[in-house]
């Protein structure tokens, strides 16, 4: 980068305060920035792209125009915009990863919870992806794995059914939902495409979530688990030992055996089952599904939320309840889910996510 005095350090100033919005880091950082020079109150900025055919490049382009323009004494912009060689993506690519290959494994400093089900229909995504949008809106940094490989929905509860990620050399950026860095299946299969994989392709994908896609730092990463105790829940297990589990299920006594099946399973592999979510309470499923659960795995019901016509219409819609206006009472469970989940710190340690 080169300098043509005091109004070029302004103007590179003004440049590292702009971000790249996929992987939320100042483009100065990122090396995305090559020469600044300043002659004759016109801007000379060269900008290097990631990968050709950026889709983040045009805003990129208007944050470089408004930030440069804003600098005192500059006038116009003159912007050449070129794109990263091979070894510079390279680089970019292995420093933003480090040396670790697993980010949330053992030791990381991102609190890691799994929520899984005994069976399907409980919920359990739209608890996941309202609960990773509260906590977002609490201004934690949040990641949401979809995890639950066969029957992926959390893309179109959030409201982004046709995102895809962008790649960038073997690197891959989830797309941003609500303030949420997510990836999920349904991101790279074609519309109404089953998936219909075995274990070992399963443990491949779950290990490519974590180590392929880069997150950045994050506070909390959220991994929707599919229903019941097969592959993806091993593999997980397996993955993150550290992990934090939340046991969803209905109101129905009949359905604390197979929830408290997949709490068990987590146990297994060495994962710390945290709480019981009772999802569509006070309705027409019965009661005592979620004190029974608790019981039997002897850890707290942490919410009860409320069957709600609001939280089925907003995940069909993408618009998550927990960001409304703060009248339904589902909304009001989930927030309150939110907050039982950083007031109880990070497991037995008893460190506060915040």
């Amino acid at each position: 980068m080169t300098s043509s005095g005091p109004l070029a350090d302004a103007v590179r100033a003004a440049l590292a305060r702009v971000q790249d919005p996929e992987i939320r880091r100042p483009i100065t950082e990122l090396d995305m920035v090559g020469a600044v020079e300043v002659a004759d109150a016109t801007a000379r900025v060269a900008l290097r792209l990631t990968i050709v055919g950026c889709p983040a490049a045009d805003r990129i382009e208007r944050d470089v125009r408004q930030a440069v323009l804003a600098v005192p004494g500059v006038e116009a912009i003159d912007l050449e915009i070129g794109v990263m060689t091979p070894a510079e993506r390279d680089a970019l690519v292995t420093r933003l990863r480090g040396e670790r290959r697993m980010p949330f494994g053992p030791g990381t400093l991102t609190r890691v919870v799994a929520i899984t089900s005994g069976k399907g229909g409980v919920g359990k995504s739209t608890v996941t992806a309202e609960l990773a949008v509260a906590l977002a809106a609490r201004g934690l940094a949040v990641g949401l794995v979809d995890a639950d490989v066969f029957g992926f929905s959390i893309p179109g509860i959030l409201g982004i059914p046709d995102a895809k990620p962008t790649q960038v050399g073997d690197m891959i950026l989830p797309p941003v939902a609500h303030g949420v860095k997510v990836i999920s299946i349904g991101m790279f299969v074609e519309d109404r495409t089953p998936v219909s994989w075995r274990g070992p392709l399963l443990h491949r994908t779950m290990q490519q979530f974590l180590t392929d896609v880069y997150f950045g730092d994050l506070d909390v990463l959220l991994l929707d688990l599919p229903p019941g105790t097969g592959d993806v829940a091993i593999t997980l297990g397996q993955l993150l030992p550290n992990a934090e589990v939340l046991v969803v299920t209905t109101p129905q006594a009949a359905a604390a055996d197979v929830a408290e099946r997949s709490g068990l399973v987590a146990r297994q592999t060495g994962q710390t089952v945290i709480g019981v979510v009772e999802n569509m309470a006070g309705g027409v499923f019965g009661s005592g599904g979620g004190d029974e659960v608790a019981r039997r795995l002897e850890v707290p019901v942490l919410a009860r939320i409320p069957l709600s016509g609001a939280v089925a219409a907003g995940g069909d819609a993408g618009a998550p309840v927990v960001l409304g206006d703060g009248s339904d009472p589902a909304a009001d469970a989930l927030i309150g889910l939110a907050d039982a989940l950083v007031a109880r710190g990070r497991g037995l340690a008893g460190r506060s996510l915040l």
